[in-house]
């Protein structure tokens, strides 16, 4: 029976000590199966930043356990935390973290060279990745060349490239226009059809209709976990990069 991508159980997150001690998160479990797709909302402080950092192993809990593709992420040094990160995690951000004076190619092809991956093959599943999210016309445009919208979809192909467990993105469209949103959406919906594993974090009730499943926070506690009812969804595209 295959692993669930993410196992968590009874996890606890702390700041400080003594009456300054903050209580993060308080005693989180889930799991979230292969081809699943995660909302996790909650209002500020309710702890889902906190988790997030936990789930793209950016940060360790104070107590509980963390599987990752069936890897006890306890268990690992900072070498081999820094290995299953570039190759179990593509990270999307509400800022892109693209580098500036670098290209869109080059920018996706970060993750590979960090894996040791050779120039020749590094080019060709980068180049597969940008037209997976619509931007072969756009390889060599630097971030300041392109528009909010266009260098989301990078950082979307960056986070593809090396073929991860999991899409992990925090606040996806939280710099976007209307327009932009909806392209990022469309191209998270078709990713979530061809069966990629995806967890986002947003406050936005209209982004977290799109994922299958919706969780919600307060104060460090999960105090609801749902299935969205079914929608009919983009059709499936022809497989890519990760697919």
């Amino acid at each position: 029976m295959t692993a669930p991508v993410l196992a968590v159980h009874e996890v606890t997150k702390e700041y400080g000590a003594g009456d300054a001690r903050v209580r993060a998160l308080r005693g989180v479990s889930l799991t979230v199966d292969r081809g699943d797709y995660v909302a996790i909302m909650g209002a500020s402080g309710s702890g889902k930043s906190t988790l997030m950092n936990i789930l793209g192993c950016l940060d360790v809990p104070t107590s509980g356990t963390y599987l990752v593709d069936g890897t006890d992420v306890g268990a690992l040094d900072e070498r081999r935390l820094a290995i299953l990160r570039n190759r179990k995690i593509g990270f999307v951000f509400q800022s892109f973290n693209l580098i500036p004076r670098m290209s869109a190619l080059a920018n996706v092809e970060l993750p590979l060279a960090y894996g040791g991956v050779r120039a020749g093959e590094r080019r060709r599943r980068a180049l597969a990745a940008l037209e997976r999210v619509g931007l072969s016309e756009r390889v060599h445009h630097e971030p300041s060349e392109l528009s909010g919208g266009q260098q989301q979809r990078v950082a979307i192909a960056r986070a593809l490239v090396t073929a991860p467990a999991l899409l992990l993105a925090d606040e996806p469209t939280g710099n976007l226009d209307t327009d932009s949103t909806r392209d990022v959406l469309t191209i998270l919906d078709h990713l979530s059809v061809g069966g990629r594993t995806i967890v986002l974090i947003t406050h936005e009730d209209d982004v977290a209709e799109h994922a299958k499943r919706v969780i919600r926070l307060v104060d460090g506690r999960i105090v609801e976990d749902r299935r969205n009812a079914p929608v009919d969804g983009p059709p499936p595209r022809r497989a890519g990069v990760g697919a």
